[in-house]
């Protein structure tokens, strides 16, 4: 079934306004609400490591993307300057657009690869939400609390070497999409963010060495087709382990129910009649 465009799909001009009124609104939110934005950078990384991760630079995503591919990679160094080394103290905020801004040409960003009204299509900065996604499964990693995230409502692509369950990333729009965690404990805490020649690397770090891990797993997993429509689901579960007594599980807890439209056709689905 083909989707109703939206009103501000048929009209750029009303597009561009409620972008900008709801950027504007998000403006105000920083300067008035009472939350304190981390924003202080150091090179000396804290002592002890939570949680380390990896992905791809460049990606098989359809058809015809591969300069936007190769865009993607300098946006993602230039955004990833902005957070490297950021330290979040106790009863502060990490706010993704607020420290990497509003991403334009005259800040060198290229175009790279957006996913937005249900398709893939090229826009300044694009490719950036790679960052996002690597910082929350991180975040997810600690006990850090995540206060706003959203994801994609569509999956355009079939999976091309995933590692990461689906729907365990965070993506971003500036700045009224923004991935946002909260500093609830006592410790202070650090995003480390580096590149090689094929992936972008990020860890989380602290000051002091917990006494527990989590461990996060995907569960019911399924491709289903629904009126001729294909889509995807699963959930992802957290596990609360103690280090120093044989990974004994304390805590499980449900992180987020996927549900999402698929744009392809899957090798795998149940059919829903």
């Amino acid at each position: 079934m083909k989707q109703r465009k939206l009103l501000s799909q048929q009209h750029p001009i009303l597009y561009f306004l409620a972008v900008w009124t709801r950027r504007l609104k998000r403006n105000l939110e920083w300067i008035f609400d009472s939350k304190k934005y981390s924003k202080t950078k150091t090179d000396n990384k804290l002592d002890f490591r939570i949680k380390k991760h990896q992905s791809v630079l460049l990606k098989k995503l359809g058809d015809n993307n591969e300069q936007l591919q190769i865009n993607k990679v300098t946006n993602l160094k230039i955004a990833s300057q902005k957070i490297d080394g950021i330290i979040i103290k106790p009863g502060e905020t990490f706010s993704f657009c607020k420290l990497v801004g509003l991403p334009t040409k005259k800040k060198g960003y290229l175009l790279g690869m957006e996913l937005t009204f249900g398709e893939a299509r090229a826009g300044i900065g694009g490719g950036i939400c790679q960052i996002s996604n690597l910082i929350h499964w991180l975040v997810i990693h600690s006990p850090l609390t995540v206060t706003e995230r959203y994801h994609h409502s569509f999956d355009p692509f079939p999976d091309d070497g995933r590692v990461l369950p689906f729907g365990s990333g965070a993506t971003v729009f500036y700045n009224y999409r923004d991935y946002q965690f909260t500093n609830n404990t006592t410790h202070t805490f650090q995003i480390n963010l580096w590149f090689t020649d094929k992936c972008l690397e990020g860890e989380l770090r602290i000051d002091t060495e917990l006494d527990y891990a989590y461990h996060v797993t995907e569960k019911e997993h399924q491709f289903l087709k629904i009126d001729g429509q294909f889509y995807r689901k699963n959930e992802i579960w957290r596990d609360k382990i103690l280090k120093f007594q044989s990974g004994k599980i304390i805590n499980t807890e449900l992180i987020t129910k996927n549900f999402a439209r698929v744009t392809y056709t899957p090798e795998n689905y149940i059919e829903n009649k």
